[in-house]
């Protein structure tokens, strides 16, 4: 017999959940508990229902009652009758709680589980509301139940759940020249192919905004430049056309006149045709200006998904050596440097440099000048972060100079840190693609387990955590190495079939659903009909199994992290090794793109540590702060060079293909030494890492404009305001305000310690 639940769930029927709702109903009343009539009135019921296939938990309650009054033990069927209906308003009283938090604001885990979400505001509100009610429907009725067990043990964790009903995929490098060309349509009405700077700016933000409420993580332009480049060219022919017109001459030969360089002039000096060249090289420099100017404004004020956030955008450029290529990215630089609105420091779109060896870094390349003007803008504005084309992993074989699309070979990224480059069902490039969806591993509780499991088989016992080497014998390290590779094959198993489960869950949608994104935007997209599945296509996007906390989980293993051990180092390369080596064998049996992720964590980082510290109580050096280190990484609070630094983590860069990121935290004010960033960059370069960034702080008077580094600044040196914003970075993005965090990324922050040089003294 099949038991229909509240929630909807169908279970097999379990004699023993009556005997222990009876005999807890007992033990409330004055007779005690009498377990054989417990186990009495269960038979009893069971037999009433036998001839059901089906029946509900209402009905198999009601039973009970009515067999309890009818028994010597009247009482008993009061005090069940009560216990029924504290059951029902505890259930509710969970849901009321998280409810009445958002209702009134509160700043807890829940309303700032994503610190670029205002869960304040009406549409925030409706989103978290929609958010917690709709996980525990995923739960219920789309989890494996190995799935489930794994994310209620603390094992795995699904991300973007909430979103899991609606087959939302989760991130796109959007092919933005097919939209400039060919204009699209959304909503009531279309667009029109661009034809100047200004309207293929605006599209580019139209274009991110419509899809991100297609989907549920980031969008990206993977090639900013090279897109934006042609409509320079015709906004320059532009204002050939309208000088010609105010003077009354004939200037049709400049209008296909190649500047060296889009460069503002003063025309005083000049004369004739050379006067008119220049002032038509100004005016497109002024209206190329003011467009980046606006793209960055309305990345940083469009609101998208209901209006409760501003779209989550990245660009990515710096490898288009045309004039105007090299006009789109000086003029982006500068209007990030100068700042939006009051001159605050723009939070989107994340702008990502590609660095490239032949064309931007070397002080021969043609745009090395750029990129010296990319580390000032960085140095003050965070922005742009650094990806290294020249990473053995990052390159394509198809890629030449003298290739006018060769921005199709390039590896573009999103800020966050994700990567979509290797396909098993295409063209290897990022445009057009994106990951569908991506679920992390616990790797501390997984090492915790493996620890307690090798204690009980050798019959010996120790504390776990920071120190504990000294009790660790070649025969502990080998058995608990063993079954902690264990448990990570099972573990991965499990991500791979249920990231595999929503994969076919993702492919009954049918185009209509993904307006834009399916209309040509998606790799392939442009050949499905509005009915047609969208599974054709699918296959093109990747599906990231993650990871956290190798720090923690290394000091459980060997009683070190691997920022201060070599054998932990060691150890912690062939165990993310290992885990590539599952991964390629998913992509095998699934014929699909699944990749290893260096798991960008926000509020999962807290959610972990606090499941496994209730369970194991406090690790030193493990659960004994609020949070996880993200992936791969060094622990934050651990004092080491950045050059230490980038040796540990860059070789996990090679076998994280689903994304990675390298940080160093900045001593001082940044603003005044740009070239600590170009050293970062040659880090990047010697380690052979793919992504990177610079951490540092910016304080800002909100009512002076006063700037500076001091993450402390309470009140302004010039006009004493206490209205003061401090940028700080949360994981790969910027964040205006930390107010919007949660409690253990706040923990974090407090935790974070500058490095203390670029160079290693050896």
């Amino acid at each position: 017999m099949q038991v229909i639940k509240r929630d909807g769930r169908v279970v097999e029927f379990n004699k023993e959940r009556i005997i222990k709702a009876i005999t807890l109903a007992m033990s409330q009343t004055p007779g005690g508990v009498d377990i054989d009539m417990a186990n009495k009135i269960a038979q009893q019921v069971e037999k009433q229902f036998e001839d059901k296939l089906q029946t509900s938990v209402y009905e198999i309650q009601d039973a009970v009652e009515k067999k309890l009054m009818a028994s010597s033990r009247k009482e008993v069927a009061q005090s069940y009758i009560t216990y029924r209906y504290n059951r029902d308003v505890a259930r509710k009283s969970k849901t009321k709680e998280v409810f009445l938090d958002i209702i009134g604001a509160k700043a807890n885990d829940i309303t700032r589980e994503n610190a670029n979400m205002n869960a304040d505001t009406p549409a925030g509100m409706m989103m978290k509301f929609a958010s917690e009610t709709t996980k525990p429907f995923v739960d219920d009725f789309l989890l494996s139940q190995e799935a489930k067990d794994a994310v209620k043990g603390g094992y795995i964790h699904i991300h973007d759940k909430d979103y899991y009903p609606t087959k939302s995929l989760t991130c796109l490098q959007h092919p933005l020249d097919k939209i400039l060309q060919n204009g699209f349509k959304a909503g009531h009405g279309a667009s029109r192919p661009a034809k100047r700077i200004e309207t293929a700016s605006i599209l580019g933000c139209i274009s991110m905004e419509t899809v991100q409420n297609e989907m549920h993580g980031g969008q990206a332009i993977p090639a900013f430049d090279y897109y934006l480049a042609p409509y320079v060219k015709l906004t320059f022919k532009e204002e050939v056309n309208k000088i010609a017109e105010l003077l009354d001459k004939d200037l049709s030969d400049l209008l296909d006149y190649q500047p060296e360089d889009y460069i503002k002039r003063d025309l005083k000096g000049l004369e004739g045709k050379e006067r008119d060249l220049q002032a038509a090289i100004n005016n497109t420099v002024g209206r190329v200006h003011q467009s980046m100017e606006a793209f960055i404004h309305n990345m940083n004020t469009i609101h998208s998904r209901g209006g409760n956030q501003v779209v989550f955008s990245s660009i990515n450029y710096g490898t288009d050596t045309s004039p105007e290529g090299r006009c789109i990215i000086r003029e982006v630089l500068l209007s990030t440097e100068r700042g939006v609105g009051n001159n605050e420091t723009p939070i989107f779109p994340i702008q990502i440099w590609k660095k490239k060896r032949g064309v931007n870094y070397l002080p021969e390349d043609r745009n090395y000048d750029l990129y010296k003007l990319a580390c000032k803008v960085a140095a003050k504005r965070f922005f742009p972060n650094f990806i290294n084309l020249d990473a053995s992993f990052n390159r394509h074989e198809k890629w030449r100079a003298d290739d006018p699309k060769r921005y199709m070979y390039e590896c573009a990224t999103m800020g966050c840190r994700t990567r979509v480059f290797e396909n098993r069902h295409g063209e290897k490039t990022s445009v057009g693609r994106g990951n569908l969806s991506f679920t992390t591993m616990n790797l501390p509780r997984l090492a915790i387990e493996s620890a307690y499991k090798a204690q009980e088989q050798l019959g010996i016992k120790f504390d776990l955590g920071r120190g504990s080497e000294e009790f660790m014998t070649a025969q502990y390290k080998k058995t608990v190495k063993k079954i902690f590779m264990q448990k990570l094959e099972e573990y991965a198993g499990v991500v791979a079939r249920q990231l595999y489960d929503r994969y076919r869950f993702q492919c009954t949608a049918i185009a209509k659903q993904f307006p834009l994104l399916m209309s040509g935007l998606w790799e392939g997209s442009e050949n499905l009909k509005p009915y047609e599945s969208v599974e054709p296509v699918l296959k093109q996007g990747t599906l990231g199994i993650g990871f956290i906390g190798l720090a923690e989980a290394l000091t459980v293993l060997t009683g070190k992290h691997h920022g201060e051990s070599d054998e932990a180092q060691k150890l912690g390369l062939e165990i993310i090794g290992e885990l590539k080596e599952m991964v390629t064998g998913f992509s095998e049996r699934y014929d699909l793109n699944y990749s290893v992720l260096a798991t960008p964590a926000e509020g999962l980082s807290g959610r972990f540590t606090k499941i496994d510290r209730k369970e194991y109580g406090v690790i030193l050096g493990v659960t004994d702060r609020e949070y996880y280190t993200n992936s791969n990484h060094v622990p934050v609070w651990y004092k080491c060079t950045a050059e230490h630094k980038a040796k540990i983590e860059a070789p996990y860069h090679a076998l994280t293909g689903g994304g990675h990121i390298f940080y160093i935290e900045l001593d001082g004010d940044a603003t005044h030494n740009p070239e600590t960033i170009e050293a970062v960059v040659d880090l990047m370069d010697k380690y052979d890492m793919g992504y990177g960034s610079v951490n540092h702080t910016r304080s800002r008077c909100m009512n002076c404009g006063f700037e500076n580094a001091d993450a402390n600044l309470k009140k302004c040196p010039v006009c004493g305001s206490e209205e003061i914003d401090t940028i700080q970075r949360i994981t790969g993005y910027l964040v205006g305000t930390t107010s919007r965090w949660n409690s253990a990324k706040l923990a974090e922050l407090r935790d974070r310690v500058t490095h203390t040089g670029l160079a290693d003294n050896k």
